[in-house]
């Protein structure tokens, strides 16, 4: 009985106090992503850890559930309407940025005397993004307009790029260790992907047919539900990309249930809730001791990865003719960083032991500072383009 009234009352306060911090960031310019994360870190282990530990060992749950929904919904974005005036400009621009930030990220860890095969890990990580925060900005800014939608769909396709380019990154740092022939990690990678891509579309392309058959017009919050932990369950099972199979899932569900309004408009209430409860646990889970080893190497990455993402993006919106506005704040939009870095560095981390305490100290210390910053320059982005006429047409939202 204590143990279930120690998590109800924990639930209640989180929900509670979340709500007061949400409206607090509405009275100021701080993005609520950026209020919960410190509200969290307030009452987690690096302030007063009030979490219960019953309650933060179910943040894990919380997360895959909150980033299931957040690919979803970000899937939902990719329409061919949405598409059919900014196809060019997405790819062009998510794949500038997570290329350039690779590379400009390794050459500069390189020259500041780093090894070059961290470095080149280092890089792939860099371009990783934070879906789940970017989406909770735009939502918090009701903002749907040119800019706003161009950088949901980018969202949408940097992890995918990120997680291609770290496959090759960790191909080719195993070939530099002397293991040329050790083809493995690429093609698990390769199988991750696809996999996650096959299985979208096979739970996607019936789903889209079934639902909303039984109310007209809107898919049930028990439909929706029901398909999104499908999705993530069985992606979990058979060991492929969760996030990437959910957004797959919802892109076809989006283009090719022809019956519905608007697919997605049960779960968005219910995901806002996982939503704050994810980044209050975020903030709680965080330890800024981490920041005590970020040292010079963890500047120059950081440094370099917004200049890599600021430039890259920048190069992509030149190439593919993108206004000025959009030209010049893509880039800043694009800084938050979270949960798939990590995740990324403790693969690398198992993959070669020895980088262990260089690349696990580093990314989760830079990833506190981006989950933190980032939001900020997310939605300092969103309100400089939201008052300019060449990004503020609406003429083409997204279904």
């Amino acid at each position: 009985m204590e143990t279930s009234s120690a998590f109800l009352l924990t639930l209640g306060s989180i929900l509670l106090l979340g709500l007061l911090t949400a409206e607090l960031a509405r009275r100021s310019f701080l993005p609520r992503v950026t209020l919960l994360l410190i509200f969290g870190i307030t009452i987690g282990q690096s302030g007063f850890n009030l979490i219960p530990t019953l309650f933060a060992d179910h943040f894990e749950l919380i997360a895959d559930i909150t980033l299931l929904m957040v690919g979803f919904l970000l899937g939902g974005k990719l329409t061919k309407n949405a598409l059919a005036h900014s196809a060019k400009q997405t790819i062009g621009i998510s794949l500038s940025a997570a290329i350039f930030t690779t590379l400009l990220v390794s050459l500069a860890l390189i020259f500041s005397g780093l090894k070059a095969e961290i470095a080149i890990i280092l890089g792939c990580i860099a371009a990783a993004t934070a879906p789940a925060a970017m989406i909770d900005v735009v939502t918090e800014t009701k903002q749907s307009n040119k800019f706003t939608q161009l950088l949901l769909a980018i969202v949408a396709l940097d992890d995918l790029w990120a997680l291609m380019l770290f496959a090759f990154g960790i191909t080719f740092v195993s070939a530099l260790n002397g293991h040329g022939s050790d083809i493995n990690f690429l093609l698990l990678a390769v199988q991750e992907i696809s996999g996650a891509l096959l299985l979208g579309l096979v739970i996607g392309l019936p789903a889209a047919y079934l639902t909303g058959r039984i109310k007209p017009g809107q898919p049930m919050l028990t439909e929706a539900l029901s398909i999104v932990f499908l999705c993530g369950g069985l992606a979990m099972y058979l060991e492929v990309s969760y996030l990437i199979a959910a957004m797959t899932m919802g892109a076809v569900i989006a283009n090719t249930a022809k019956h519905h309004d608007y697919p997605f408009h049960t779960i968005e209430g219910i995901e806002s809730l996982f939503m704050l409860v994810f980044f209050i646990l975020a903030g709680a889970s965080l330890e800024l001791s981490a920041l005590n080893t970020i040292g010079i190497i963890g500047l120059v990455y950081i440094v370099s990865r917004i200049a890599g993402k600021y430039l890259g993006a920048k190069l992509g919106a030149q190439v593919t003719k993108t206004d000025p506005a959009t030209k010049r704040w893509i880039g800043p939009a694009l800084l938050p960083q979270a949960g798939v870095a990590v995740g990324m560095a403790l693969v690398a981390a198992n993959q070669f032991p020895e980088y262990r305490q260089v690349l696990l100290p580093l990314v989760i210390s830079t990833t506190i500072f981006f989950e933190i910053i980032g939001p900020i320059f997310t939605r300092l982005a969103i309100d400089k383009t939201s008052s300019n006429p060449a990004t503020n047409d609406t003429d083409h939202k997204a279904d």
